[in-house]
């Protein structure tokens, strides 16, 4: 029995607190380079997915009407860019990751999700349209979770749950905004130049900190050769992580991209109200970053992951409902805080079952079935309500993913495994 890597080793040569003793690390987690470090990581992470991945979706509605476009097809843009940029980049990106560190992936993501909103901005074809959202794919595995969960996992040891969750408010914070920063921009501008704006801001945002951000110290040695991973791939946990998380994360995105198609042309939301309810999502979901981060840190894994994927089971039937505010406005808290914990805690679980040194590649492999989950839930679930005139079946089928996420969570190891 061997472990396959802890990662946990502090004092190693070569890690960024070489030498510090393991009660130092909490005291230093704020401080000088690594507070850069949290602030790159919440600021790429607010607008690689928080203002580009969550804010698309209020666009959708503007494209359906002035296009003549149909749900599917506007839900499938996603879907169709991350099943062909997953599988050919998730586990490359992963291993340019772990080889070479995450800063050069990170700059190169955020400039491909500018160039993708300010060209999603100027299209009126479906082409151009699939087109530029090749770039957002790129964009968010080359700039978003992948890169600054490595980041934040080589820097961080026993706070890393609160470190991770403090870096993705940047998500909640960014798609909480969105809606609201899109309704102005739109109103002055109009739907396209509001795109354009956004992708623009992105860059001015995101770009210069990971430009200046430092690597950690294991990153810096041009010769370093990752730890093998191919051990990994004979264990259960790591199957049971990627179908879990695949499942959940279908079903967040499946309801998150089709929320507001549904308030707006089905319930006949007003735009403000629509803007209003996914504003209170993302805002709990800044509450489920930082309640989950601060719980992993001090309760197995696990069982912190496992409470997630119940409380999204638990949100969806809720949108039965929206008619009834209140009970949409619970939806958005529960929802919100699932949503919140969904994406930070699978990187958590995964450092801890098999180490930080080879969470590149294994999260590329992780987040590129996570990607097509994420691609094809909305587009299947659109699909569905163009065909029968009504989100009912698409909901059943959200309900089914997030139960089995939950099932397969249930099955992994409740702290490192040894193998």
């Amino acid at each position: 029995m061997t472990e396959i890597d802890s990662g946990q080793d502090n004092s190693k040569a070569g890690s960024p607190r070489a030498g510090l003793p393991r009660e130092a690390v909490d005291e230093l987690s704020f401080a000088g380079p690594v507070l850069q470090v949290t602030v790159t990581a919440f600021f790429v992470l607010f607008s690689i997915v928080g203002l580009a991945l969550w804010g698309l979706p209020y666009y959708y509605d503007f494209m359906v009407r002035d296009f003549g476009w149909t749900r599917g097809q506007v839900t499938s843009g996603n879907a169709l860019s991350k099943l062909i940029v997953g599988p050919l980049f998730g586990f490359i990106a992963g291993w340019m990751v772990d080889r070479f560190g995450p800063r050069r992936l990170m700059m190169s993501g955020i400039l491909m999700a500018s160039v993708a909103l300010v060209g999603l901005g100027s299209i009126s074809t479906l082409g151009w349209f699939y087109f530029f959202y090749l770039f957002n794919a790129l964009g968010y595995v080359c700039g978003g979770p992948l890169p600054n969960q490595v980041l934040l996992s080589h820097w961080f040891d026993k706070s890393r749950g609160k470190a991770m969750g403090i870096a993705y408010l940047g998500i909640g914070i960014g798609g909480a905004i969105v809606p609201w920063v899109s309704k102005v921009l739109v109103d002055a501008f109009g739907w396209q130049a509001a795109l354009q704006i956004l992708g623009l801001l992105i860059l001015a945002i995101a770009f210069p900190l990971a430009f200046f951000v430092g690597e950690p110290k294991e990153f810096r040695n041009k010769q370093r050769e990752p730890a093998p991973v191919s051990g990994v791939f004979k264990i259960p946990a790591f199957y049971l992580i990627a179908i879990g998380s695949m499942c959940s994360i279908g079903a967040v995105s499946g309801t998150q991209q089709n929320l507001k198609l549904y308030l707006s042309l089905d319930q006949h939301f007003s735009q403000a109200d629509a803007a209003q309810v996914l504003s209170l999502v993302l805002t709990f979901s800044i509450v489920g970053r930082l309640l989950m981060g601060w719980l992993a840190d001090r309760f197995p894994k696990k069982y912190v992951m496992l409470l997630i994927y119940s409380l999204v089971t638990a949100a969806i039937p809720l949108l039965f409902f929206a008619q009834l505010k209140a009970a949409l406005y619970i939806f958005a808290v529960i929802f919100g805080i699932g949503l919140g914990g969904d994406y930070m805690i699978i990187p958590l679980m995964t450092a801890e079952i098999f180490g930080v040194r080879v969470l590149g590649r294994l999260m590329g492999v992780i987040l590129t079935a996570d990607g097509v989950a994420e691609a094809t839930s909305p587009w299947l679930i659109g699909h569905m309500r163009d065909a029968t005139g009504s989100y009912a079946a698409g909901f059943l089928a959200l309900i089914g993913m997030a139960i089995l996420g939950a099932i397969a969570v249930a099955f992994l190891p409740r702290c490192r495994r040894i193998t």
